[in-house]
């Protein structure tokens, strides 16, 4: 079996950006890689739903949850997984957004996780990944303005993403 590699999209988990996340979900897809995100709502729910969208694909969508202890098992924040995500990783790390650079915040997993990395407009836990990819030394591309201040290079259209893609996988 061939090993997939595995791509993180990172952006809002308030606006989902449709006109760009969607299609770029599918073009993942039709790539032949695996789709990694945050599992929750906004930018993250459209790619994914983009990526799903697409008919005998190679690779999933992978949610890697925020958590907190519950139980005795990590308990996922309301509304995580999205209904797109196919395999949920969850973890017992509950900051997000503004903390989304701290040690108890899933986005480090993320961004090691990833083969690449593509930024999409998102507020302080975006900026937070943005800044790991490139600590991390990951190929990373913004698109729609996602990771300017972080001086990520910005595609102008997803031909762009997937050439950058095909070159750097």
């Amino acid at each position: 079996m061939k090993r997939l590699k595995v791509v993180g999209v990172m952006g809002s988990g308030q606006e989902g950006h449709e006109e760009l996340s969607f299609p770029l979900g599918r073009m993942l897809a039709r790539l032949g890689v695996h789709l990694l995100t945050g599992g929750g709502s906004g930018v993250m729910r459209s790619v994914s739903e983009g990526f799903q969208s697409v008919a005998k694909r190679p690779g999933l969508v992978l949610g890697i949850l925020p958590g907190s202890h519950g139980n005795g098992s990590p308990v996922p924040p309301e509304g995580y997984p999205n209904e797109h995500v196919e395999l949920v990783i969850r973890t017992h790390l509950p900051d997000r957004g503004e903390d989304g650079a701290s040690i108890m915040s899933r986005n480090a997993i993320n961004i090691a996780t990833s083969d690449a990395v593509i930024i999409l407009p998102g507020g302080s836990g975006t900026a937070s990944e943005a800044k790991l990819a490139r600590e991390f030394l990951k190929p990373v591309i913004g698109l729609g303005g996602g990771g300017p201040s972080q001086d990520i290079h910005q595609a102008e259209a997803l031909v762009e993403v997937e050439q950058f893609l095909r070159a750097a996988l």
